[in-house]
């Protein structure tokens, strides 16, 4: 190719290069990157895994979680919506004490009517709190009364040192009456202890906050009620869980129980979802906590007030939820079973095994839970025995080459939780009388169906709402007392094991 001929080709490619940058800028101009549905019509962070830890903290770093959405959110959901009742529905930021150090805030939700509470630079003294020692024995503190187990706050239970904005009071209170009343409302809850916890807090001038302990890192402050029920502890945990996410926390806090109940089968479970937990008369003297996050009562949870409040909700799947944002429906419940089931390092969920059908039967059995306690639970089906083996028996008549059932002994009471998570996690079929050990549907795959046998004494909606929170399908026997026919258990058993192709 002579010099002529090169320069011709070089001068046509670079025009070629020019003419084809031109097409590619308009056409980006005129064809702009189709945005996120979740961008579009909430404005979410999509960074779908939570914030990292600095190499030298120790709090346990937070899961990936299929179902997690983002927490951190720039255009909160509708008061009176799903997503305000499960989600981040703290749309209102109060901060009465801003600071460096000295700060204090709630962020109040209108649908739940309570507040996440946080503040740094905070004092506790746990000999201004009345109550007992807390994690002790059982068997040694059989009798006890459950007002010596709640707080009961002396002023100057709780200090924190004085920072910017705060209104100045003679009693050096850290709020006002008005303050309590429309941000910690007492509402249906007899005695609200974290009303009275930050009712006891004083400002103290700065410099002047003598601590003998110092803890840096993030750390929940709980008070239990109804702490060795299933149900009522799951709407603590759950409680415990929103507060760190709306908070914003890098990892998982250390957490502090400010009560005294003695040591429950459950507390297992708080250790495996927390850093670490300790009872607050554990500490020797006074502590200070650089950042406490104060988590609202579990009777304040859209778990508990789903019993009596109406709302309209629909548990759906993250992936259908980030593609279609809906605010009626919601993938909470899922993230948080999978954040149960997590801790118990039960995470991936196996594939389920082609053909291989399991039954959980949740059942009820006597053992002893807390010092009012007589060893005896309330029986909710007054054959459960009958009806249990009458499902094994029909279970053996059903397998078949197509499907083979396979009937689990719930017998929660005498199980470690890893072993209950794992038994719900499997299950493709849940029966059982109502209780409070159906609560676990909450870490059931979506596709798990529920069969609930209702006495007459017991029509209450707990798990057909959870059953619904979480889209699962739920199926229901209403008992005219408390006997049920083994053959009306199996027939509607035989019904779903039709819907399946059984």
């Amino acid at each position: 190719m002579n010099r002529r001929k090169r320069s011709l080709f070089v001068r046509t490619l670079l025009f070629l290069f020019a003419l084809n940058s031109i097409f590619i800028f308009y056409y980006l101009r005129l064809h702009p990157r189709p945005q996120h549905p979740l961008d579009e019509e909430q404005n979410l962070n999509l960074n779908l895994t939570p914030p990292s830890l600095s190499s030298s903290s120790s709090l346990k770093p937070w899961p990936l979680l299929p179902s997690y959405l983002p927490w951190n959110i720039s255009s909160f959901p509708p008061v009176g919506s799903c997503e305000a009742y499960f989600g981040n529905g703290f749309s209102r930021s109060i901060s009465p004490m801003t600071g460096r150090n000295g700060f204090f805030r709630c962020h109040y939700s209108e649908t739940l009517q309570s507040s996440i509470c946080e503040g740094g630079t905070i004092r506790m003294d746990p000999a201004r709190i009345a109550m007992s020692r807390g994690g002790e024995d059982l068997e040694k503190v059989m009798g006890r009364r459950e007002e010596d187990e709640l707080p009961r706050y002396e002023s100057e239970a709780f200090q924190i040192e004085e920072g910017e904005g705060w209104e100045r009071r003679e009693d050096r209170r850290l709020v006002d009456q008005a303050f309590l009343d429309q941000y910690l409302k007492h509402g249906a809850v007899h005695m609200h202890t974290m009303r009275s916890l930050v009712e006891s807090i004083r400002v103290v001038p700065t410099g002047e906050l003598q601590c003998d302990q110092v803890i840096d890192e993030p750390t929940l402050l709980v008070t239990r009620f109804e702490y060795a029920n299933m149900f009522h502890t799951v709407t603590d945990w759950y409680s415990a869980y929103v507060s760190s996410r709306v908070t914003g926390l890098a990892g998982r806090p250390h957490l502090v129980f400010i009560d005294g109940h003695c040591k429950a089968q459950l507390e297992e479970t708080w250790k495996s979802l927390f850093t670490s937990v300790r009872y607050a008369k554990d500490f020797a003297g006074t502590v200070c906590f650089r950042h406490a996050i104060l988590s609202p009562l579990g009777y304040e949870t859209a778990l508990f007030k789903g019993l009596t409040e109406s709302f309209s909700c629909q548990g759906s799947t993250a992936n259908i939820l980030r593609q279609n944002p809906d605010y009626q429906k919601t993938a909470r419940l899922s993230e948080f079973g999978e954040m149960l089931l997590s801790s118990f390092y039960l995470l991936p969920i196996p594939k389920r095994e082609p053909g291989m059908l399991n039954i959980l039967f949740v059942r009820r059995e006597d053992y002893l839970a807390h010092p009012r306690h007589n060893g005896k639970v309330q029986s909710r089906l007054s054959n459960e025995l009958e009806v249990f083996d009458s499902v094994q028996t029909w279970a053996k008549m059903k397998n078949n080459m197509k499907c083979k059932l396979n009937v689990v002994n719930g017998l929660f009471a005498h199980m470690h939780m890893k072993e209950q998570l794992q038994a719900i996690r499997d299950a493709s079929i849940v029966i059982g009388a109502h209780g409070a050990g159906l609560t676990h549907l909450v870490s059931a795959r979506t596709d798990t169906i529920v069969l609930e046998i209702i006495a007459s004494m017991y029509r209450r909606p707990h798990f057909q709402l959870i059953s619904s929170w979480k889209g699962l399908e739920y199926h229901a026997i209403n008992l005219p007392g408390s006997y049920a026919r083994p053959t009306e258990v199996t027939e509607e058993l035989s019904k779903i094991m039709k819907s399946l192709g059984c």
